[in-house]
């Protein structure tokens, strides 16, 4: 059975910093494209970023480039997504998820396994 459970959201002031982390069972995070979504309240889910599964490219959407950075640590089989300079905008429920396969990032429904999300709360 697949499990991906995220764990770092928190309240933080505007400017500063979360790392967020996405631990898998059941799946073997380098042989996936893995990724980071988030959802705030009345929003769809929007990508955030993804890391292929063989070359590790990263790629972002342009809200959150040069400021949030994805990882993946394949011993831990961690996935990880560090935010700086964090804005109020940033606030949603954030989801790791993993897909076997994809064509395009940004589609949700093309994502194959999902955690059940971490809260992110930016005050300004």
């Amino acid at each position: 059975q697949v499990q991906l459970v995220e764990s770092g959201g928190g309240l933080v002031q505007a400017g500063g910093s979360l790392r967020l982390s996405c631990a898998a069972s059941g799946l073997t995070f380098s042989s996936y494209t893995t990724g980071w979504f988030r959802q705030a309240p009345g929003k769809e889910r929007e990508f955030v970023g993804a890391i292929s599964r063989r070359q590790g490219t990263t790629s972002y959407s342009d809200s959150v480039k040069g400021r949030f950075t994805i990882s993946r640590d394949d011993a831990k089989n961690t996935l990880y997504l560090q935010m700086n300079r964090l804005k109020p905008e940033d606030t949603a429920v954030y989801y790791c998820a993993a897909a076997i396969s994809l064509s395009a990032y940004g589609r949700p429904q093309a994502w194959d396994y999902w955690g059940q999300g971490t809260q992110v709360t930016v005050s300004s």
